[in-house]
């Protein structure tokens, strides 16, 4: 119990045998973020320390490290008794990571001064429309279009889709990147390394979950990891490929999307404030973005 009675929250580690519970409690929500899909939370759970604390109404995620923060809970955000749910935490200064912009609203028109909001660029999702990159009509996909063709004349390849007997070439394939890239030199390819064999070593358990790899010459190219987030949205977690294959990221983007036209639209996560990635990432011209903001509560 905390000063004003309510029960304090009990923090359990992320769970494979809770996910269709919290897939089920996501569906109602309005969250569009990558952050939330069970995918992330499962995959990345270790690196950030991330456990979760389940309510009648909220399923509140708490990060440990690389510092103590809070995301935003998931559930129905209408009609809930905010002082109430946030005192149940614990944490009268509680600080939150990765708000979308719907719970930030939320909380700004009912807290006013007592929050400070920070607009969090660096974690925005980018969006993009899926008929737009596979077709690369246009002049502003010219460059792009081009490095798509140029790689399936100049090589023999195959595209695979995802399949649970193609996870044990895909993990080669990531450590092969890793090795060239060098992996434990850089804290960020690390841990999505090791994210990477998470998701792969519980493929089979693992909802909505798909993907695709490029082979040429019957050798490992490329490969994506993706989600089937929502009956309108694609979620890619992981693209890898080797630069001795002019255009293999244009390609397995392309060959990707092209599987999966199911979905209208494809959401290829943050760019963390890295200026390569945001500069790709802008140049594969987005239609949108999922916005994200850091919130602090004052006493």
């Amino acid at each position: 119990m905390n000063r004003k009675g309510n029960l304090v929250a009990v923090f359990e580690p992320i769970s494979l045998q809770r996910q269709d519970e919290y897939l089920e409690r996501l569906s109602l929500s309005s969250i569009s973020a990558s952050d939330y899909s069970f995918v992330n939370l499962w995959g990345w759970a270790k690196e950030y320390g991330l456990s979760w604390s389940w309510s009648n109404d909220l399923i509140w995620i708490r990060q440990s490290w690389p510092e103590h923060v809070f995301w935003a809970p998931v559930g129905l955000w209408q009609g809930i008794e905010w002082e109430e749910a946030l005192a149940g935490l614990g944490e009268p200064e509680a600080v939150f990571s990765r708000v979308p912009h719907g719970l930030m609203e939320i909380w700004k028109n009912r807290f006013a001064e007592r929050v400070e909001i920070q607009e969090a660029r660096d974690q925005w999702d980018y969006v993009y429309s899926v008929d737009d990159l596979v077709s690369l009509r246009g002049n502003r996909y010219h460059k792009k279009k081009n490095l798509l063709n140029q790689f399936m004349k100049k090589y023999s390849y195959e595209y695979l889709d995802m399949s649970m007997d193609l996870t044990g070439k895909i993990l080669a394939m990531q450590q092969r990147w890793c090795e060239w890239r060098d992996c434990e030199s850089s804290e960020l390819l690390a841990a999505e390394n090791r994210a990477v064999e998470r998701l792969l070593g519980s493929w089979n358990g693992l909802r909505n979950v798909t993907g695709g790899a490029l082979f040429v010459d019957g050798r490992e190219a490329a490969f994506c990891l993706a989600e089937r987030f929502s009956p309108e949205m694609l979620i890619i977690h992981a693209e890898k490929g080797f630069p001795e294959y002019s255009g293999v990221y244009q390609a397995i983007n392309q060959m990707f999307l092209s599987a999966h036209r199911e979905a209208p639209l494809v959401n290829r996560e943050q760019d963390l404030g890295e200026e390569g990635m945001r500069k790709a990432k802008m140049s594969y011209h987005p239609v949108d973005f999922i916005r994200k903001y850091r919130i602090r509560f004052i006493r």
